[in-house]
């Protein structure tokens, strides 16, 4: 049996050798910050193509031959695509900076595209009761899921690691290991508790075992979070798809709808920069919409 992938390590052969070797050192100093591996894995795949096709030396690299590069690989490339591309290629390039490897700067500001800021995708007030109302119709173990994810705000990966051990059902919080491996405390509904001290009941379980098994009597993964989520929000008859973002966001609205402060809701959610947060203070409440039909009509 061949050993793991190392997701940290770049062996792609287009790349030459000496550039390769000045890669896989920015990519282990991403996995030594502590990032997770899918941001990892994305930033080495997108660099990898731009390192395999743009063979220029690093120290000899000017912004035209990245210019090239870039306006070949933006063709017919959404505008969110081609913001990642550049974050990814100027996070590399200024570990190269730093470790003097580049002299001058080889990505200009304004190469970045316009994008306009996007509302979060939660459910409003009649979604959110009927989905509700339709997971009281599930197993014991997926209830116990969507409140989960509705109550605490978590990412599913995070739900995904997690095992007994990580919940205090008295005290209604659950310590999650999330981006960076940062340990946060969140809470959960007393619902939640419920539904997840019933859940929990149905097993012979030690605490060192998941919160949540698959078929396997294992880790109930991110993809099975997801088929939940997506399954519910049909049976609710949802215009769109419900899935465990969705539940995040509408974890946040719910909150500052009940006058929570962003500062709460950040820490909840594990955000590490407050303006984060601060997207779901643009979300119209519905009192506001109310009193807007009222006098505009």
């Amino acid at each position: 049996m061949s050993p793991p992938k190392k997701y940290w390590v770049s062996e792609n052969q287009l790349i030459h050798h000496e550039t390769r070797k000045i890669f896989n050192e920015y990519l282990l100093s991403l996995k030594l910050e502590n990032k997770a591996e899918a941001t990892v894995s994305k930033y080495r795949s997108i660099i990898e193509k731009f390192l395999a096709e743009c063979t220029v030396p690093i120290g000899e690299l000017t912004a035209e031959d990245v210019l090239a590069w870039f306006l070949q690989y933006s063709i017919n490339k959404k505008p969110k695509t081609i913001d990642l591309v550049l974050a990814c290629l100027s996070s590399f390039f200024t570990f190269c900076l730093a470790e003097e490897y580049m002299e001058t700067v080889v990505i200009k500001n304004r190469w970045r595209p316009k994008i306009p800021n996007s509302l979060p995708n939660y459910l409003n007030e009649q979604e959110y009761a009927r989905v509700k109302l339709a997971a009281e119709k599930l197993s014991i173990r997926d209830r116990a899921v969507i409140l989960f994810l509705f109550s605490s705000g978590v990412r599913r990966s995070e739900v995904a690691q997690l095992t007994i051990q990580d919940v205090n059902l008295d005290k209604r919080t659950v310590e999650v290991v999330g981006k960076g491996k940062k340990i946060r405390h969140v809470h959960i509904s007393e619902e939640c508790a419920l539904v997840l001290r019933e859940y929990l009941q149905t097993r012979t379980a030690d605490e060192s075992e998941p919160l949540f098994l698959n078929k396997f009597k294992q880790h109930l993964g991110a993809q099975g979070i997801y088929k939940i989520t997506t399954s519910l929000g049909n049976q609710a008859g949802l215009k769109r798809r419900l899935n465990p973002h969705s539940c995040r966001h509408t974890f946040a609205t719910n909150m500052l709808a009940r006058g929570a402060e962003l500062e709460f809701i950040a820490d909840e959610m594990g955000h590490v920069d407050l303006n984060t947060t601060r997207v779901y203070a643009r979300i119209p409440s519905e009192e506001m919409m109310i009193t807007y039909q009222n006098i505009m009509g």
